[in-house]
Parts: structure tokens; C-alpha cells; sequence
């Protein structure tokens, strides 16, 4: 990131603690309260599938009415995730997050009162969708470029991986409560796992090693010093962070790489989030399988998830991010054009060969994604970052919607999983051919 909080101000190198002589970095508590905070936000991402056939049979809407409220949801995810990376330079990790959890538990519990169609889209679209967002991988970047010098891959590995973990938590219980007492109880169970992070938050996340009186982990006191030095006459002003996520954006709309990451990011969105995330409990549900069923599997996809986002951050501190990601969503390509073959009433096999596969490579695409803006776009990665997520949830809010459509005009999903497929092909050449960029570019994007 390319500036601090105003109440924190820069160590200098006598006034540093000594690292050497702390048993555990601050960075790693820090990381530490960050992966909990994305575990309490990422129980809605676990929701709109295992709710929505108790909605439909409750209320009688239609899947597009339901897809639409997902669509609003992932739309504000992802749009609001580059103005949060810019307001957390500007009040803090610590305020937004708390405040994005408070939003989410609000959405969450006043879902329980709704009666209406427009009532779910305020709820699951408005509401969840500002503190999601607001909590987006983006938070993870911000995380790792501020608190870390050493293992920014790994680091941003192990949180993504709190809203696999997240999904692993809470999927299975929302599954049995929906069913029995009801679909309320899950709505309840959502809002109290974000609100229970609050407080940890609050008291543990600091904003920056400034905070605290250390550098970041793995930064050298005299580098540290002499980047510090030869940013502080550029530094932006912070009076208006929405500024500089806007300045921000239009500096990277002229670099290629943007464009190649926008492309293949709203692809991922598109194939996990928006498709799978959404529509695979209610696809298996028109196969006969079991909703409870259908949402272990996706636990299971999210205990995979956990492993091949870790080790896609180690990966990535190693190897050619761009190879990767070309990797990734060509596998990812392979799955979704079998899926329509493994759907049955049954588990097969074939099917846990499938979850497994799928869970390893969910959101493995983020670290080399990360570090790829990083490496462009230097001290602006983390809000670059912001704007190629925002791509992922639009691509994931087209998909929902678009699959919402596709099943009630032809009664199957079959279309939607073959689109995907497709598609992983293109971000797989797209992912391949991004330039490399020798040198990242330090300075931040003044703000007028």
C-alpha cells in the first residue's frame, strides 16, 4: 500500500523494536484476526444456494428473482471492493472491517423479515453486498502488502483461503437448519458469525506495523528507510479515498495487463461464485439429489479450496504467475464440460473426483492474480487488485443471473456448465500471454 493511516506514523529505524526478538512477528496475529474476520464474513457466500429452494417453495419466486438478488449481492461485492481498499488506506483496516461485519450481520438477520421480492433484494443484495465487499478478497491483499515484505504469496494464499474455510464452517449448518427448524434459523446463524468477529477486530487487527512499532515482516530496516524516504514527497493525499480508487483506475485502464486481468478475473467470478457457488445445490436438486447432500459436496470443495489456495500462494512466491493462472482455468474448463455427465441422485465417484479437482483450483487463482498487480502496478497493487476484483464479481453477477435465466427458459443448467466451460479456455490464453513486467512502479497515483 502505498500509504499509512493518519494516526500511525513511520518508524524509523531507532525506533523500531527489535524483530529478532519477538517470538511471533505482529504481521502473523495480524494475518491471524484477518483470516477469522474472512471466515465470519464468508458465511453468506455458503447461503444463496442452500436457501433458495426453501424461498421458492415459501414465497413461490422464481429463480431469476432469487439469481437477481445474488446479482445485486456480487455486483456491490465486487464494486465496492476498490473504494474499501482505498478507504482502508485512508481510516484504517480496523474501521472498515468492523464496520463491513456489522453490515453483513445486519443483512443477514434482517432477512429473517421478509416477505416480499424487493425485501430479499435490499436484504441479500444491498445490505450483504456493501459488507462483503467491503471485505473482499481485496482485504487480503491489502493485508499482506501492508504487513508483509517476505511470503505476500503465501500470506495471501492462507486468507483467501478464510473464506473457503468460511464456507466450509458454515455451509453444512445452514444446510440443516434450513430444513429444520427453517431457513430463518440459517439467516440467523449467518449474522451471528459475522457479528462475533467484531470484536477481535477491534482489538487486535491493527492498521499498520506503525501501529505496533515494527517493519513489516521481512523488510530490512535500511530498504525500508530508503523506500520510505523516497516515497514520503509523493505520498497522495487522503482527504478522499474515493479519488484515488478512481485515479487509480484510470491509470491501470491504460496498461494492457489490467485489461488481461479484468478479462480473466470476471471469468473465475463467473465460474465459481456466480455459477457453481449459486446454482450447483439447486442443479443437483433437479437431479434428485438430496439439498444437504449437494451442500456437503460444496464443504468438501471448500476444504479443497483451503489446501490449493495455500498452496497456490507458496506456488506463486516460486513460478511464473502468469503459467499458473493459464493452468488453473484450463483445468477448471476441463470440469465444468463433464460436470452435466456426474450429476445424478447419487454420489458417485466421478463426482468426488470432480469436488476434489474443483476444490483445489476454486480461488487458487488469487495469489498469482495479486501478485501480478503487485508487479505492474507497485504501491497501487492493492487497489489495482480492487478494481480486477470488482471484474470477478460482475462476471460472477452476469453468471448468476445467466443461469437463473437459462433454467427457467429450458428447465436445465446443461447450457450454462458447457458456456463456462468455454470460457475457461479463453482465461487460460488470455492468463498465458500477459506481459512481464520487470520493474513494479513504487509511487502512488497522486490524488488532486
Amino acid at each position: 500500500m502505498s500509504t499509512l493511516p493518519d494516526e500511525a506514523a513511520v518508524p524509523d529505524e531507532t525506533s523500531v523494536r527489535p524483530n529478532q526478538r519477538r517470538r511471533l512477528h505482529p504481521a502473523w496475529i495480524v494475518a491471524g484476526v484477518a483470516f477469522l474476520a474472512l471466515v465470519g464474513a464468508a458465511g453468506f457466500r455458503a447461503a444463496p444456494g442452500v436457501l433458495m429452494v426453501p424461498l421458492q417453495q415459501e414465497f413461490g419466486w422464481s429463480t431469476t428473482v432469487l439469481s437477481a438478488a445474488v446479482s445485486i449481492n456480487l455486483v456491490l461485492f465486487g464494486l465496492t471492493a476498490p473504494f474499501a481498499a482505498a478507504l482502508m488506506e485512508r481510516f484504517g483496516i480496523r474501521k472498515v472491517t468492523a464496520t463491513a461485519l456489522v453490515l453483513i450481520g445486519a443483512g443477514s438477520a434482517l432477512t429473517v423479515l421478509v416477505n416480499q421480492s424487493w425485501q430479499i433484494l435490499l436484504t441479500w443484495g444491498l445490505l450483504i453486498g456493501l459488507g462483503t465487499g467491503s471485505m473482499a478478497l481485496v482485504f487480503a491483499a491489502t493485508i499482506a502488502n501492508t504487513w508483509f515484505v517476505k511470503s505476500r504469496g503465501l500470506v495471501i494464499g492462507i486468507l483467501t483461503a478464510g473464506s473457503a474455510a468460511g464456507q466450509l464452517v458454515f455451509l453444512p449448518f445452514i444446510a440443516m437448519l434450513a430444513q429444520d427448524p427453517g431457513w430463518r434459523q440459517a439467516s440467523l446463524l449467518i449474522a451471528a458469525g459475522a457479528l462475533a468477529v467484531v470484536p477481535l477486530v477491534l482489538k487486535f487487527l491493527k492498521n499498520s506495523p506503525a501501529d505496533v512499532g515494527v517493519l513489516p515482516y521481512g523488510a530490512e530496516p535500511a530498504v525500508t528507510a530508503a523506500a520510505t524516504e523516497a516515497t514520503a514527497g509523493d505520498a497522495a493525499p487522503r482527504g478522499n479515498a474515493a479519488m484515488r480508487a478512481l485515479q487509480v483506475l484510470r491509470r491501470a485502464s491504460r496498461v494492457r495487463t489490467f485489461w488481461a486481468l479484468v478479462a480473466g478475473f470476471a471469468i473465475c467470478g463467473a465460474t465459481t461464485n456466480g455459477l457453481i457457488g449459486t446454482h450447483f445445490i439447486p442443479s443437483a436438486h433437479d437431479h434428485g439429489m438430496p439439498e444437504t447432500t449437494a451442500a456437503g459436496l460444496l464443504a468438501v470443495v471448500g476444504i479443497f479450496d483451503i489446501v490449493g489456495t495455500i498452496a497456490s500462494g507458496w506456488l506463486t512466491d516460486r513460478f511464473n504467475p502468469r503459467i499458473l493462472l493459464a493452468v488453473y482455468y484450463q483445468f477448471r474448463g476441463i470440469g465444468l464440460l463433464v460436470l452435466p455427465l456426474l450429476l445424478s441422485a447419487e454420489v458417485q465417484p466421478s463426482m468426488i473426483v470432480f469436488v476434489v479437482i474443483y476444490g483445489l483450483d476454486w480461488v487458487a487463482t488469487v495469489p498469482p492474480t495479486a501478485a501480478i498487480c503487485r508487479e505492474t502496478f507497485g504501491a497501487d497493487g492493492s487497489v489495482v487488485f480492487g478494481w480486477v476484483f470488482a471484474a470477478h464479481q460482475l462476471g460472477a453477477a452476469a453468471a448468476a443471473l445467466g443461469a437463473g435465466f437459462i433454467r427457467d427458459a429450458t428447465g436445465q443448467y446443461t447450457y450454462a456448465w458447457f458456456g463456462a466451460a468455454a470460457m475457461c479456455t479463453i482465461a487460460a490464453v488470455i492468463s498465458a500471454t500477459i506481459r512481464r513486467h520487470s520493474a513494479p512502479r513504487e509511487e502512488p497515483v497522486p490524488v488532486p
